[in-house]
C-alpha cells in the first residue's frame, strides 16, 4: 500500500505551489487511512502541519507516529517541538541529525533553556564552517547567548565581552549589546545602545512599516524598564504614553512592559488597583515562556502587590505550597519565604515583628528565605550580634548536614558573603579567614568555582603567612587560573605572591603580564613624599577632627574673642551690668572682710579673744603673767569700723 501512495505524492509535490499546503495536508491524511505506517505520507504531513504553523498538531502527530518519522526527518519533529515550548525534547532530538538546520534548531533550544555554554559552543562551530547568508543570523544569536550568560551570573563581569563596533551595525546586535549592558548594571550605555537600535530600526530598507512597529516595542518596553532604573521618571511616562501593548506579538514582552507601566504608577496608586492589574495578565504560553531571571521579578512583584494590598494569610499559605512543589533551596521558595515573613511581622520592623517571625525559622530551621528576612530586621533594629549568632547556629546545622545540597548550600556565595559582612562588621578577622577557606576548600573540588569568592579566600590565606595556608592559597589562585579564560591581574599577582612566599620561582610568562615596577612608581616624586612626612590615616584623621570640633578656638590674630551673651535666666535678680562683681563673693559669708556679726554675740566674742573665763574651764598650763605680743598685721578682716551702741 505504501508503494502505491508513493508516486501519487511525489507527483502532487511535484505541482504544489507555496499556496497547496491544505491540498498536501488532505492528500497525506487520504494516504494514512489506508495505511498508518506511510512513512512519505507521515513526513508530507508534518512539513504541512508545519507550513500552517499548527504546531500542537504537528507535535501531536510527531508523537503518534512513533521512532520512524523522527528517523526519517528528526529537523521537522524537533520544529515542531519546539515551537510547542518542548525544549527539552526539541534539543535531544535535533542532536541525532548532522545537518546545519539541526545544529541551528539545537543552539536555539539550547539557549531557550538557558543552557548558555553549550549553545555557544553549537554556535562557534558553525562559525568554523562559515555560510555567507547565516553571518548575521549568527551574529545576533550569539549576542543573544552573551548576554543570557551576563543575566545568569555565568561569565564573570570583568571578563564579558563589551560592545563593539560590529555590534552596531544592526538594531537587532544593538539591541542584544544592550541587554548584556544591563546584565551588568551598565545602564547608561545600554540607554545609548537602545536608542541606536532603535534608530537603525527606524531608518532600515529591509523592513515594511508594519516590521518595524513590530520590531520597535520590544525596545521601547526594554528602555522603559532602564530608565525607571536610572530614575528618570519623566522621560519613562512620555515612553509608557505612546507603549501600545496590544501591538506586542509575543506575550512575554507584552507581560514585561505591562508590569513596567504598572510599576511605573504604583506609587500613586491604590494597592488593591495594582494588585488586581498584575494578576489580570495573560497567560504565557510554554512556547514564550520567561526566562527564569523574568519569572522571579514578575513573581516577586505578584507577591509584593499581595503583600501591600494585606493578604497576610494568603502569602504564608503560598509559601508553604511553593516549598512541597519546588523544593527547599529554590529561588522562588526563598522568595516566597521572604514575603511570608513579611507577612507574619505585618509589614513592620521592630522587636514584636521579629518575635512573631522567629517561631517560624524553628519550624522551618534549613529556609534560607526566612533567615535572610530575620538577619535584615535585626540589622535593622541595630542588634547585629543577634543577627550573627543566627547565622553562625544556621551554619552549624549545615556543618552537620551529610546531604550533597546542604553541603553546596553551606559554601554558596551568597550565604558565604553574608557571614563575612556581620563578621567583618564586629571586627572577628579570624572568623572571616576560617569562613572563606572552608568555602574555597569546597569550591575548590568543583569544576566552575565562583572566581570572586576563591580571589578573596586565596587573598586572606596569603596574609597570615603560615606554610600551610600560603600553600592552600596557591592551589586557589592555581584553580583560578586554569578555569580563566583570559586571567586577571590579580590572580596572576596572588600566584607568584603565594609561590614567592614558599622560596618558588613563578611562572615568567605569566610574571610578565603584570605591571612592571618601574611603571608602576614611575611617576611617583621621592621628595614630595619624603617632605610630606608619615600620612595617617582615615580614621586618625577624622579622630583627631572630632577631637579638635570639641576644644574652643582660640581668637585669631590675637583679637578678643567675642563676649558670650548670658542668659538673662542665669543672671542674679537684681543685677546691675554697670556695677563691678564682688572679688569676694566665692568667700563664705563670716570669711569676707566686710562682715559684721550680730550685735548680741559681738561682746561675747570680743571677750573669748580677750581670754574671758566667766563660764568656761581654766587651763592650768596657762602663764598668766605673759604678756600679749602685738599683732604685726591684720587678719583676712582688717580693721573693722565702730559699731554704734547705748550710750
Amino acid at each position: 500500500m505504501a508503494g502505491s501512495t508513493a508516486p501519487l505524492l511525489t507527483a502532487l509535490l511535484k505541482k504544489a505551489t507555496l499556496d497547496d499546503d491544505d491540498e498536501i495536508l488532505k492528500a497525506s491524511n487520504a494516504a494514512l487511512k489506508k495505511s498508518k505506517s506511510d512513512i512519505v505520507a507521515q513526513h508530507a504531513k508534518i512539513v504541512a502541519l508545519l507550513k500552517l504553523e499548527r504546531y500542537a498538531d504537528a507535535a501531536r502527530f510527531v508523537q503518534d507516529s512513533g521512532d520512524d518519522l523522527k528517523a526519517t526527518a528528526p529537523l521537522e519533529c524537533a520544529y515542531a517541538l519546539y515551537k510547542t515550548g518542548r525544549f527539552d525534547d526539541a534539543a535531544d532530538l535535533a542532536a541525532t541529525s548532522t545537518s546545519r538546520g539541526a545544529r541551528h534548531l539545537q543552539a536555539q533550544a539550547r539557549y531557550r533553556l538557558e543552557d548558555a555554554g553549550t549553545a555557544a559552543d553549537l554556535y562557534r562551530d558553525l562559525r568554523t564552517k562559515p555560510v555567507a547568508e547565516e553571518e548575521v543570523d549568527l551574529n545576533v544569536n550569539q549576542g543573544a547567548v552573551d548576554a543570557l550568560s551576563q543575566w545568569l551570573g555565568i561569565v564573570d563581569p570583568e571578563q564579558a565581552r563589551r560592545p563593539g563596533r560590529e555590534d552596531l551595525e544592526a538594531f537587532e546586535t544593538a539591541y542584544n549589546a544592550a541587554c548584556g549592558s544591563i546584565a551588568r548594571g551598565e545602564l547608561k550605555q545600554a540607554d545609548l545602545l537602545l536608542k541606536r537600535a532603535e534608530a537603525l530600526c527606524k531608518y532600515s530598507d529591509s523592513l515594511t512599516d508594519q516590521e518595524k512597529r513590530e520590531e520597535l516595542l520590544p525596545i521601547a518596553a526594554q528602555e522603559l524598564y532602564v530608565l525607571q532604573s536610572l530614575a528618570r521618571t519623566s522621560d519613562a511616562e512620555a515612553i509608557a504614553n505612546e507603549l501600545t501593548l496590544d501591538g506586542i506579538t509575543d506575550l512575554s514582552t507584552r507581560t514585561i512592559a505591562h508590569t513596567n507601566k504598572i510599576v511605573l504608577s504604583s506609587p500613586s496608586a491604590n494597592p488593591f488597583l495594582v494588585h488586581k492589574a498584575l494578576h489580570s495578565a495573560p497567560d504565557i504560553p510554554p512556547s514564550d515562556k520567561l526566562f527564569s531571571y523574568q519569572s522571579i521579578l514578575l513573581h516577586h512583584n505578584q507577591k509584593a502587590a499581595d503583600l501591600q494590598s494585606l493578604k497576610f494569610d494568603g502569602l504564608v499559605r503560598s509559601a508553604a505550597g511553593e516549598t512541597h512543589k519546588v523544593g527547599a533551596a529554590s529561588p522562588e521558595t526563598n522568595l516566597g519565604s521572604v514575603f511570608a515573613a513579611a507577612a507574619l511581622a505585618r509589614n513592620e520592623v521592630n522587636k514584636a515583628a521579629i518575635k512573631r517571625v522567629l517561631p517560624e525559622l524553628e519550624k522551618r530551621p534549613a529556609d534560607v528565605g526566612l533567615l535572610l528576612t530575620l538577619v535584615q530586621m535585626y540589622v535593622l533594629t541595630g542588634n547585629t550580634a543577634s543577627a550573627t549568632d543566627l547565622v553562625d547556629r544556621f551554619l552549624s546545622r549545615l556543618d552537620d548536614a551529610s546531604s550533597d545540597s546542604d553541603r553546596a548550600l553551606r559554601s554558596n556565595p551568597g550565604l558565604v558573603s553574608l557571614a563575612i559582612a556581620l563578621y567583618h562588621s564586629q571586627g572577628r578577622k579570624a572568623d572571616v579567614k576560617r569562613e572563606l577557606a572552608k568555602a574555597a576548600s569546597y569550591w575548590r573540588q568543583k569544576p566552575k568555582a565562583p572566581s570572586s569568592l576563591l580571589r578573596a579566600a586565596g587573598s586572606a590565606l596569603l596574609q597570615s603567612g603560615t606554610d600551610e595556608e600560603t600553600r592552600a592559597a596557591e592551589e586557589i589562585f592555581t584553580k583560578l587560573l586554569e578555569q580563566q579564560q583570559s586571567p586577571d591581574k590579580a590572580t596572576i599577582a596572588g600566584l607568584i605572591a603565594s609561590q614567592a612566599a614558599q622560596g618558588k620561582r613563578g611562572n615568567l610568562q605569566e610574571l610578565a603580564k603584570l605591571t612592571s615596577v618601574d611603571e608602576l612608581v614611575g611617576e611617583m616624586d621621592v621628595d614630595a613624599l619624603e617632605s610630606d612626612g608619615i600620612p595617617r590615616s582615615s580614621n586618625a584623621i577624622a579622630a583627631a577632627q572630632r577631637a579638635g570640633s570639641r576644644k574652643r578656638k582660640a581668637a585669631v590674630d590675637g583679637a578678643t574673642a567675642k563676649a558670650k551673651r548670658v542668659r538673662k535666666s542665669r543672671l542674679p535678680k537684681n543685677y546691675d551690668g554697670s556695677t563691678k562683681p564682688d572679688p569676694e563673693r566665692w568667700l563664705p559669708m563670716k570669711d569676707r572682710s566686710y562682715y559684721k556679726p550680730p550685735k548680741g554675740k559681738k561682746k561675747q566674742k570680743k571677750a573669748m579673744r580677750e581670754g574671758g573665763t566667766q563660764g568656761g574651764a581654766v587651763n592650768e598650763e596657762l602663764d598668766i603673767n605673759a604678756k600679749p605680743v602685738a599683732s604685726d598685721g591684720g587678719g583676712g578682716g582688717g580693721k573693722k569700723k565702730k559699731g554704734k551702741g547705748k550710750k
